[in-house]
C-alpha cells in the first residue's frame, strides 16, 4: 500500500465522514483515497469557500471534518478558513500536500503559515511513520478540539508502507476536574448568590455539557445565558436568557447587569460577550472555568479561576451543592420574572418603528417576517458586516446546531460557504445564508457549489449597496466613502444565471414568494436580494471599531 492510500484509509477507519476541497495534482491521490474508504468528498470551487465549508460542517455535526488541498497556492488560497477554523478551536485536519524542493514554484513555509495564524503543524515524515503521524494529527482535533495542518510531502505520497505498521488513535485523556479547594470556592459562591447568571461560551458545546450545566443551574437557581457561538444552547430552557453581549435583548441587558454573581463556562468573556465589560455590574462576582488555564483572565480580571473541564465543573459542583440533602436554591429565578422571560425576552416580541420605504424594506420588518415564515427546524448561518445583527437576534434557532457564527476572524464573505457546510452536517433542517451584498458577491462562487449539491439553501442578502461597516463609521462626507459605495445590482438575476431561484425583495409583501418555494420541497437554493434601508450603523459597529 503506497502512502497517500494508507493515509484515506487511516482516516475513514477513525470515523471521518467528510472532507471538503479543491482537487489537484498533489492531493488528487489521498483524496480519492478518502472516497475509496466512504468519506464524502465535497468539491468546492475555491480552496477559501472549501475550508470555510468544512470548518462549518465540524462545528455544526461535531465530529472532525478534513480540508484537502493541493500543495503551495491551493495552501495559501485557503489561509482565510483555516485562520477562522484555528482562532474557533474547530476540530478541523486540514490535509496538505506539500513542496519541500526549494526550486519548485509551490514551495513555501507551509507550517510556519500554520503556526502563524494558530493551527498546529505536522508532517507525515516518512511511510515509516506515515499512520502514527495520520493518528496524531486526528487525536488533536478530536481531543483537544484544534485545527491541524498536516503536511504530506509529494515524494512521500508515492513510497510504499513497510508492513506491521499501525495507526491507533491515541486514547482521549479524561478532562480534569477541578481542585478540591477552587470548587469548594465555587460551591459558596453559588450558595450565597441571590441572582446567578450562567455564560456559556464555546466549551459548553463539549458533549454532555449543556446538561450538566443546567442541572447546576436548577440547583442553584440561575439563569442561563449563552455566547453568540453557543447560541440556541438552552432554546427550550424556560430560565434561558439568550445571548449575552451585543445582540443580548433589553431584558437580557436588564438581568445580567444585575447579576450578583456571573459564572463562565467555556467563555472568553471577551468584548463582545460582556460589551466591554460594561454588562457586568461593578459588585458582580465573577468566576471562570476553562479547560485552558490560559484562557482564564487573558479579557479581564475574575475572582475565582477554575481549570477542568465544563461538564466535569459542573457535575462536581452540582454534587457538592446537594451534599446533605440540600434543596435547589430559587436565586434568581424568581416567580413574577417568568411571565416576563415568555413575554418580553425575544427581539421578535419587541415593537419597533418600522422604517421601510416604498422601494426599501427595514432589515428588522425582513428579519422578523422571515421568522416568522421559516419552520423551526432551521440553521442560520451569518457572514460578517453591519447587518449582521438582524438575523442574529431575529432569526430563531432550535439549538446550539442552529447558528453558526463564523466571526473569530471577523471576515466578510464566509457565509455562503459556511451555510454549505452547515446544510450538509444538519440535513433534516431548512438551511438558511444570511449575508450582505458585499459577503454574497465575495463568496459567489460557491453558490454553483450549492446548486450542484440540490442544496433547499435560502439566502437572504440584505442589500445595502455599500460595506456598511466602514461608511457609518468613518460618516457622510468622509473623503473616499466612494470607494466603499457601488451601484445598485441585481443580485437575484445573478443568482438565476447560476441555476438558483432569484427574488428582489423590497417590501414585506414580496416575502409570500418564500413560503411558496418552502411548500415546493425545492432541490435549488433561493436567493433574496433584499434591499434594505440604511440603519445610520449598526450598534455592535461602536464596539467593533473599538479593536
Amino acid at each position: 500500500m503506497l502512502v497517500h492510500e494508507a493515509i484515506g484509509r487511516c482516516l475513514t477507519e477513525h470515523g471521518v465522514r467528510a472532507a471538503f476541497g479543491v482537487v489537484g495534482s498533489g492531493n488528487f491521490h489521498f483524496t480519492q483515497a478518502l472516497v475509496a474508504g466512504g468519506a464524502r468528498f465535497v468539491a468546492a470551487r475555491h480552496e477559501g469557500g472549501a475550508a470555510t465549508m468544512a470548518d462549518a460542517y465540524a462545528r455544526m455535526s461535531g465530529e472532525v471534518a478534513v480540508l484537502s488541498l493541493h500543495q503551495g497556492c491551493g495552501y495559501t488560497n485557503a489561509l482565510t478558513g483555516i485562520t477562522e477554523a484555528a482562532k474557533s478551536r474547530t476540530p478541523l485536519l486540514v490535509l496538505t500536500a506539500e513542496a519541500d524542493d526549494p526550486a519548485s514554484n509551490f514551495f513555501i513555509d507551509q507550517p510556519g503559515l500554520a503556526t502563524g495564524v494558530g493551527a498546529v503543524p505536522l508532517r507525515v515524515d516518512s511511510p515509516r511513520t506515515a499512520l502514527r503521524d495520520v493518528a496524531r494529527a486526528l487525536a488533536i482535533c478530536a481531543q483537544q478540539r484544534r485545527t491541524v495542518v498536516l503536511n504530506v510531502p509529494i515524494d512521500v505520497q508515492e513510497l510504499e508502507l513497510p508492513e506491521q505498521q499501525h495507526g491507533a488513535v491515541p486514547a482521549a485523556i479524561a478532562a480534569p476536574q477541578p481542585a478540591p479547594e477552587p470548587l469548594a470556592e465555587f460551591a459558596r459562591l453559588l450558595s450565597e448568590a441571590s441572582r446567578p447568571v450562567f455564560i456559556v461560551g464555546r466549551g459548553g458545546r463539549t458533549p454532555g455539557a449543556g446538561e450538566a450545566i443546567r442541572e447546576l443551574g436548577n440547583q442553584a437557581g440561575a439563569l442561563l445565558a449563552t455566547s453568540a457561538v453557543s447560541r440556541g444552547l438552552f432554546h427550550d430552557d424556560p430560565w434561558s436568557i439568550d445571548v449575552s453581549g451585543g445582540f443580548a435583548s433589553p431584558l437580557t441587558v436588564e438581568l445580567i447587569s444585575q447579576a450578583d454573581l456571573v459564572v463562565a463556562f467555556g467563555c472568553a468573556l471577551n468584548m463582545w460577550t460582556t460589551r466591554h465589560g460594561a454588562l457586568l455590574g461593578a459588585d458582580a462576582r465573577v468566576v471562570q472555568v476553562d479547560l485552558d488555564p490560559a484562557a482564564i483572565g487573558r479579557h479581564r480580571g475574575v475572582d475565582l479561576g477554575l481549570w477542568g473541564g465544563v461538564a466535569e465543573t459542573a457535575r462536581a459542583a452540582t454534587a457538592l451543592l446537594r451534599s446533605g440533602g440540600a434543596k435547589p436554591r430559587t436565586g434568581y429565578r424568581q416567580p413574577e420574572l417568568g411571565p416576563r422571560l415568555r413575554t418580553g425576552l425575544r427581539w421578535n416580541q419587541l415593537p419597533f418603528d418600522d422604517a421601510s420605504t416604498e422601494d426599501r424594506i427595514d432589515p428588522r420588518a425582513l428579519s422578523a417576517r422571515l421568522d416568522e415564515l421559516l419552520p423551526a427546524e432551521r440553521t442560520v448561518s451569518v457572514d460578517s458586516g453591519n447587518f449582521l445583527g438582524y438575523p442574529s437576534m431575529y432569526l430563531d434557532v432550535p439549538d446550539e446546531y442552529g447558528f453558526c457564527f463564523t466571526q473569530a476572524f471577523q471576515s466578510v464573505g464566509l457565509g455562503l460557504a459556511s451555510a454549505i457546510g452547515t446544510a450538509l452536517a444538519q440535513p433534516g433542517r431548512v438551511p438558511v445564508a444570511a449575508l450582505g451584498d458585499g459577503g454574497f458577491l465575495m463568496g459567489l462562487s460557491e453558490l454553483e457549489t450549492a446548486v450542484r449539491l440540490g442544496l433547499p439553501l435560502l439566502v437572504v442578502v440584505y442589500n445595502d449597496a455599500m460595506y456598511g461597516a466602514e461608511v457609518h463609521h468613518f460618516g457622510a462626507g468622509t473623503a473616499g466613502l466612494d470607494n466603499v459605495t457601488f451601484p445598485d445590482a441585481d443580485l437575484a438575476a445573478l443568482a438565476r444565471g447560476h441555476g438558483c431561484e432569484g427574488l428582489t425583495v423590497r417590501s414585506a409583501d414580496d416575502l409570500a414568494a418564500v413560503k411558496d418555494w418552502l411548500s415546493s420541497a425545492p432541490r435549488r437554493p433561493l436567493v433574496l436580494d433584499a434591499k434594505i434601508t440604511s440603519d445610520g450603523g449598526a450598534w455592535w459597529l461602536h464596539e467593533a471599531f473599538g479593536h
